[in-house]
């Protein structure tokens, strides 16, 4: 009778190499991510003095990066490689939306001459997917690809419309206000749930309003929040009535029209 045999465990050396290349993927993320329009190159030394690492690891990261064509080198330091152009591409192809639902976006934003955004959610956080601005010199307007909190704002409150009870407590606990300020989000996604819209004023910055109606997918789950956003002084009664009935036309018309991947895979 052969003996039962025990069950292969991971050596200590395994789990901490695969914590070090964790580790380490972070580390190359956190160095990208200092690139930006406004410091489209960065220094070894500024690296460094961002990240807190030692000037050998960032040399080590930076030469990996450079290797697989993420990074570039320039006289005055690193700019983004040409080996995220294939990233660059396939993140386009993925999320960029088909011409005639930007066409009804464009008209939307003509029309009520507020700021147009179409966010989805990504954990705690709403991430802009696309953005038609406001024709008027005093609009709000946020990069698209941004991250936002989703503890507060209007396309938060619909994006959280289904929600589990643990991701609404893990967005609360994110929150300055903290745990405690999940009743107010199971308030706002009764109000939703209810309306079929949701606003906010001033929740996230002193001085703006947004309007926002989900956009559902063949499953009737919210996969986006389609918002009109602007200075609170516009956002009046009788307007945030026209913004809502206008919103949910669009978002209806969205819905029916689907939308390619990933938004299509709801």
């Amino acid at each position: 009778m052969s003996k039962q045999q025990a069950p292969t465990q991971r050596s200590d050396a395994a789990e901490a190499s695969e914590t070090g290349g964790v580790r380490s993927v972070q580390r190359a993320m956190d160095i990208l991510s200092l690139l930006t329009e406004t410091r489209p190159v960065v220094s070894i030394r500024e690296i460094v003095e961002a990240t807190g690492l030692a000037k050998t690891t960032v040399i080590r990261l930076v030469q990996t990066l450079e290797q697989a064509g993420l990074l570039w080198a320039t006289d005055k330091g690193y700019t983004a490689g040409p080996g995220l152009w294939r990233w660059a591409h396939l993140a386009k192809r993925a999320w960029e939306l088909p011409p005639e639902t930007q066409q009804i976006m464009r008209d939307l934003a003509a029309r009520q001459r507020e700021t147009v955004n179409l966010y989805v959610a990504r954990d705690i956080y709403r991430v802009c997917v696309a953005q038609q601005e406001s024709p008027q010199p005093l609009r709000h307007v946020v990069q698209v690809g941004d991250e936002l909190p989703m503890w507060a704002g209007a396309s938060s409150k619909v994006l959280l419309r289904d929600a589990t009870p643990a991701l609404l407590t893990r967005v609360a606990r994110s929150s300055p206000y903290g745990e405690s300020h999940v009743d107010t989000l199971r308030g706002w996604v009764d109000a939703v749930l209810t309306t079929g819209y949701a606003t906010s004023a001033g929740e996230r910055e002193a001085g703006l309003s947004a309007v926002a109606v989900p956009v559902t997918g063949r499953s009737v789950a919210v996969v986006a929040a389609l918002s009109l956003s602007g200075p609170t002084i516009r956002f009046t009664d009788d307007r945030i009535a026209e913004f809502v009935d206008d919103l949910k036309r669009v978002a209806a018309r969205m819905s029916e029209r689907g939308f390619d991947h990933p938004l299509a895979t709801v």
